[in-house]
């Protein structure tokens, strides 16, 4: 076999060794290179030297070998002997022989110890031998040592990801957590298979996942808020903002406003303010690192305290189970599965595998078009709390509050609908509360300094002709109903009837509300906002799917195709988003800084730092591009961002007058002290029980996310 790496390439950068080593013997793809090694000069050898350095090599190559043949105790003698030589001829401390020790880094430990003397406990190279060494320990069945070494590496990891990550853009972010796939499937999937049972390993396996799950939205959504909080003291900080929330409205104005007019022209601006609000993300993450407190990586037991008695944290998670001791990369990693941790507020995680992701997508995918259609959803909701929650039901105990973070295709479903062996809907046996990641339990301190009156937003005069003209319907869908048939720049929407009745309504429960009706119902009225309380937004809502899952959606899928003629958008949050006043007329605004679209993108920008609450009472606020391990790219994001404490979204098109009925009592079951998942749980209930509004599809749309407590102050 030829040798797996150079020491050194050309541009003098030390090559991570497990980038090779790695994808050829283990599949494991972790890093990049590493730069900024000190490199010693490599002295002249003797020719006695050479030949015995020759001989180590030959050693060397055959205990790579007998490696790759799983012939684990053959191989160590072999490495042994070459290791043996190098340290003769070359000397203990020389950089070669640390490196030529990396190359054998899954068969033995002093590299390890060199790279830890010479470059500190939290250098990438640690962390690369200490997986290597992970491998030689896992073939071996030393499972113990094999966990404990695995544990060093994840923390080397994680030290190391909290420092990236106060730098850069949102897309470099992402780009950067792709690169620690590797080493969280090979943890959860020792959780499951070798090391199944064993505490530590389901410990360790869980602790890696909340760790970087969705991270990436925390550090963003962190990078804002630092930032916003200092606007007032800092000129150079405000620009900087301003800049920023500039360039968002300039991409949406962009997207929804010029559609279908030259389209290669506005590729080329679309390109070039993506590439400006990276740059700006980037100065905002430098700028914000300044001034955030130095945190430590994320410890178990300070999520586990955060659990209610009754509640249980299900934490789903999609992963590519590892063999260690396939003999080809392609057997090394398995099709991808579903896996969930069940963690009680005391007592250790367990872990169960849930089954292949392909089925259970095909599955979840059906089961919402199915909840939408009102037709096979009680067969598909009983197979799926048959994949999905029967496995987990011994875990939870006497657990009434799920508190469930999901992943892929299995966001974007109410598991409130699914059926149990008795044949009654989940809502029924528990409540549900809805996270990105259990880390999200971290973040639900109140916060209700500086909060202002609440806002509610209705009856919208898309046409803003002054008085809006109802619709003749009394029934109808707050969404993108037409959107299958046209252009997204020629989309027009009806008014909503039962909107401003259900404003209304809410205003005899929030008597000091704000209420903004028909053609103030604005963009910019939303924009101006400052920290409400609550902010309730009854309009139509939109969500354009991205081409790649059109395509792999099932061919009856409710998923609206992209139109022909709108620009091909990469941004998931310019293609989400909610209609207001002037929406019908937005090619004819004078004003681009209101056109009556307020997409997602913008809502990242609003100032709800103090904000408790805000539902989207409308069509389709909930969905979203999936990001597996990063959750969905839409509206709920975006207010994460913004700094809302819980949101209530919907996953499909919701009836008007259901709705109505549906928000008037949510209201009322707040006020009644009821926090504010269970509230809507209640009212969910109700409909359920109800004779006109029983199916899930009048009631299972909204989903609850957030902090799940009774409202402060209300």
């Amino acid at each position: 076999m030829k040798k797996l790496f150079s020491a050194i390439n050309a541009a003098g950068m030390c090559l991570a060794p497990w980038m090779v080593a790695g994808a050829m013997t283990t599949g494991l793809v972790l890093s990049t290179p590493v730069e900024g090694i000190a490199q010693q000069q490599t002295p002249a050898y003797s020719a006695e030297e050479q030949a015995a350095l020759k001989e180590a090599d030959e050693l060397n190559e055959q205990a790579l070998k007998l490696l790759q043949e799983g012939k684990y105790t053959t191989a160590i003698p072999l490495a042994e002997r070459s290791l043996t030589i190098r340290e003769k001829v070359l000397c203990q401390k020389h950089s070669d022989v640390a490196l030529s020790l990396t190359k054998l880094a899954e068969l033995y430990q002093p590299s390890l110890t060199i790279f830890e003397k010479v470059l500190g406990n939290v250098h990438p190279l640690v962390a690369a031998n200490l997986t290597n060494l992970v491998v030689l320990y896992q073939a071996r069945g030393d499972i113990t040592r094999d966990i404990d070494v695995l544990r060093r590496g994840l923390e080397v990891e994680a030290q190391n990801l909290n420092l990236i990550f106060a730098v850069g853009s949102e897309k470099s972010k992402q780009d950067y957590i792709r690169t620690f796939s590797g080493t969280t499937d090979a943890t959860v999937s020792l959780s499951l298979q070798e090391a199944r049972n064993n505490p530590t390993a389901a410990f360790l396996a869980l602790t890696t996942v909340l760790r970087r799950k969705a991270f990436v939205l925390d550090a963003v959504a962190d990078s804002i808020q630092i930032l916003r909080s200092k606007l007032d003291k800092n000129p150079e900080t405000q620009k900087l903002f301003a800049q920023w929330l500039q360039v968002q409205q300039q991409l949406s104005a962009l997207v929804f406003s010029e559609s279908g007019k030259q389209t290669v022209n506005l590729k080329a601006q679309l390109e070039k303010l993506e590439a400006e609000k990276e740059k700006l993300e980037a100065a905002i993450s430098v700028k914000s690192a300044e001034l955030r407190q130095q945190t430590q990586p994320l410890d178990l037991a300070a999520i586990q305290t955060k659990i209610p008695k009754d509640a249980a944290l299900v934490e789903i998670v999609q992963y590519q189970p590892f063999n260690v001791k396939a003999k080809t990369d392609a057997q090394r990693w398995g099709k991808p599965r579903y896996a969930a941790a069940v963690l009680r507020s005391t007592g250790e995680p367990k872990w169960v595998d849930l089954g292949e992701a392909a089925e259970i997508d095909k599955l979840a995918i059906d089961f919402r078009v199915a909840l939408v259609k009102g037709i096979r959803f009680n067969k598909l909701g009983r197979t799926l709390d048959e994949k999905l929650i029967a496995p987990i039901r011994p875990l939870l105990g006497d657990a009434s509050h799920i508190l469930i973070s999901p992943d892929g295709q299995l966001t974007l479903i109410p598991f409130e609908a699914l059926k149990d062996e008795q044949d009654k809907f989940l809502i029924q046996r528990y409540a549900f509360s809805y996270l990105t990641s259990g880390r999200d339990l971290l973040r639900l301190n109140s916060n209700v300094n500086n909060t202002s009156s609440p806002v509610v937003l209705a009856d919208v005069d898309y046409n803003n002709q002054g008085q809006t003209v109802a619709s003749a319907k009394t029934s109808g869908s707050r969404g993108s109903q037409n959107l299958r048939s046209g252009d997204l720049a020629n989309l027009i929407f009806d008014p909503l009837a039962a909107t401003k009745d259900e404003a209304v309504a809410i205003k005899k429960v929030l008597p000091n509300a704000k209420i903004l009706l028909g053609k103030d119902a604005t963009e910019t009225a939303v924009k101006q906002l400052q920290s409400p309380s609550i902010l309730h937004l009854a309009t139509h809502g939109f969500f354009i799917a991205d081409v790649a899952q059109n395509l792999n959606a099932s061919p009856d899928l409710e998923l609206t195709p992209r139109p022909k003629e709108i620009i091909q958008v990469e941004n998931p949050l310019l293609r989400s988003g909610l209609a207001l006043a002037g929406f019908n007329k937005r090619k004819q605004a004078t004003n681009n800084n209101d056109d009556g679209v307020l997409t997602a993108l913008e809502v990242a920008g609003l100032d709800l730092r103090s904000n408790q609450l805000v539902v989207l009472s409308a069509c389709d606020t909930g969905k979203g591009d999936i990001k597996v391990g990063d959750g969905v790219y839409g509206l709920r994001r975006a207010l994460v961002i913004a700094g809302s404490q819980s949101q209530v979204l919907s996953l499909w098109q919701v009836d008007d007058a259901a709705t109505k009925e549906l928000m008037v009592k949510y209201y009322n079951n707040l006020q009644a002290g009821k926090g504010r998942h269970e509230a809507l749980r209640s009212a969910q209930l109700d409909l359920l029980n109800s004779q006109d509004y029983s199916e899930p599809q009048f009631w299972a749309a909204f989903v609850p996310s957030g902090n799940w407590t009774p409202l402060n102050n209300l």
